[in-house]
């Protein structure tokens, strides 16, 4: 299976289980009444550079598996913290396919609930099929929602990965493939405070829409 349709194929299975579901009061973001897992931090090589390891954290990835997020910071800081965390979600999964496991203390960091189970899910679907990643994966098109209560945002954006490619671990073969409207996807993932966190936020739900045409 090319990886572009395994990797859709484990989006899609995820967004299943949370769906498009919108209803209810509009100014309310799902999730936000979650509480969070405490974040366990391990004590990690300090051979990474400081700007790799926010909240202490190691979230660095290889110098090939380049992560973009084009887009402009918030002028409220809870939402600002919060879409850089929603980032370093994003590093953690793609940490854990560069290493080969869901248990790195950056997915335990960065992500409860159902974020993690996404998380893991991402992370194994790629360890089985005998790959890493490779190139470039773009983020972009950024916009912020805040609960009422200032304890959850929604962070929603487009990702670009049709410079972003499978390798398998045994040969190295880059598994290149054309581009196309299913490289375009649409997340929103719901951010959670950390109330013991000093500023930490964890992504407690996913929603993805793969072959995002708005994305294009």
């Amino acid at each position: 299976m090319p990886i572009a349709a395994a990797f859709a194929a484990a989006t899609l299975m995820l967004t299943a289980c949370g769906g498009d579901d919108k209803s209810g009061d509009s100014d309310k973001i799902a999730g936000s009444g979650q509480g969070t897992e405490k974040p366990s931090k391990s004590a990690e090589p300090s051979g990474a550079p400081a700007e790799a390891k926010p909240d202490g954290v190691d979230v660095s990835l290889p110098a090939d598996m380049n992560l973009v997020f084009d887009w402009e910071k918030p002028k409220d800081e809870n939402e600002a913290a919060a879409m850089e965390d929603a980032a370093n979600y994003l590093r953690a999964i793609y940490r854990g396919v560069d290493k080969r496991t869901t248990k790195d203390a950056a997915l335990a960091a960065y992500a409860t609930g159902e974020g993690r189970h996404y998380g893991e899910v991402q992370i194994n679907e790629w360890i089985k099929g005998g790959w890493t990643a490779t190139g470039t994966r773009r983020h972009y098109d950024a916009t912020t929602r805040s609960a009422s209560n200032g304890n959850s945002v929604e962070i929603a954006f487009c990702s670009d990965a049709s410079k972003f490619y499978g390798e398998e671990v045994k040969t190295g073969k880059v598994l290149k493939t054309e581009p196309s409207l299913k490289d375009f996807g649409h997340y929103e993932i719901i951010m959670v405070k950390v109330p013991t966190g000093e500023g930490l936020w964890q992504a407690s739900k996913v929603y993805v829409e793969t072959g995002a045409e708005k994305c294009q």
